[in-house]
């Protein structure tokens, strides 16, 4: 992928999180199409057995593609699109908070957005785009983020 392509996907994906974003119609589904080189994620749910996934150059970047723009390069919340959102993005660093949810909470707000958990409209669903692997890592990765464990 060349710096122009990347800087157009940048450009539309904060258009579209504009447009789209939680705005008047938050309730309202919006499901983006996965990049052309992602693979759908099964239909299964997060597996019973806890297991600690590695997390990788992979899932930093995979977390620099996906989430820094709302949540931003350090995961505090400031992303280039958050001022354009009416619910705040959560701050990845803020471990009062997030050691009150489990690893598979996180799961599901990132598999299923967060309207399907009860939270934030806004936040969409990713498990159309990234496998349960990369999502169980990005859930490892915001732990490192926070400095915190699941209870």
């Amino acid at each position: 992928m060349t710096f122009k392509n990347f800087v157009q996907i940048f450009l539309i994906s904060g258009w579209v999180a504009l447009l789209f974003g939680c705005g008047d119609n938050a309730g309202e589904r919006v499901t983006p199409s996965p990049p052309p080189e992602a693979t759908p994620a099964p239909e299964a749910s997060s597996p019973s057995v806890p297991k600690k996934y590695a997390v990788t150059a992979k899932t930093r970047e995979t977390y620099q593609w996906y989430c820094t723009q709302c949540h931003g390069q350090k995961g505090k919340g400031d992303g280039v699109n958050a001022r354009l959102l009416t619910v705040p993005p959560r701050d990845h660093t803020k471990a009062s908070y997030l050691e009150t949810r489990t690893d598979k909470q996180l799961f599901d707000a990132i598999q299923l957005g967060g309207l399907a958990v009860g939270r934030a409209p806004c936040m969409p669903s990713w498990g159309n785009t990234l496998d349960e692997e990369m999502i169980h890592s990005l859930v490892g990765y915001i732990r490192e983020l926070c400095e915190c464990e699941a209870f």
